[in-house]
């Protein structure tokens, strides 16, 4: 019988490995700065203006940073806060699937994560959120150095005219781009 466990725990581990290699052909850093994004939040940027944008860590277990890796990761409908009491920011609705080649051990995909921040930095973040109408929004996920990191962005919420106009402004400079190609190309 151990023999056989032998088996299938290696063919579990080939299969594992294949299936992390393909990943790392398919998503190439997409950036400058060796950062490979994971997961945008777009729909924050069309809802709320960035006022300012930080970085910070998170702490997760191993196969939450697994299936990161794998490409699976959302930030739709996701918010951090800052603890009162104890004075720590933690993420919510952060999306991450368990881990296909998980065992009985992996992770609840939306719990609570905490965020990996120096006390000058939440002090800061704190002021900020303070203030009437500012909120904590996760931007993106993107790994450095084998790090996962978060862009955290203080916001503040867009009426709706303010987003006509956001989408005016932006048909207006798609258009004068084409024209500017058009009259280059002859």
């Amino acid at each position: 019988m151990p023999k056989v466990n032998f088996w299938l725990n290696t063919i579990l581990r080939i299969s594992e490995e294949k299936a992390l290699k393909n990943v790392a052909k398919k998503n190439p850093p997409s950036s400058p700065g060796g950062r490979k994004y994971v997961a945008r939040n777009r729909k924050a940027f069309h809802d709320y203006t960035i006022i300012e944008k930080i970085e910070a860590g998170l702490q997760l277990r191993g196969t939450e940073v697994k299936s990161i890796r794998m490409g699976h990761a959302g930030l739709s409908g996701s918010y951090a806060h800052i603890d009162k009491r104890t004075n720590e920011a933690f993420i919510n609705n952060m999306t991450i699937p368990p881990y296909d080649f998980g065992n009985r051990f992996n992770h609840d995909s939306l719990r609570t994560r905490k965020l990996l921040l120096h006390k000058r930095e939440i002090r800061r973040l704190r002021e900020f959120v303070e203030q009437k109408g500012n909120t904590l929004i996760p931007l993106s996920l993107y790994f450095i150095k084998g790090r996962v990191k978060v862009e955290l962005g203080v916001c503040k919420g867009k009426a709706y005219a303010d987003k006509r106009e956001a989408i005016r402004r932006r048909d207006a400079e798609r258009d004068t781009q084409r024209e500017v190609a058009r009259h280059f190309r002859g």
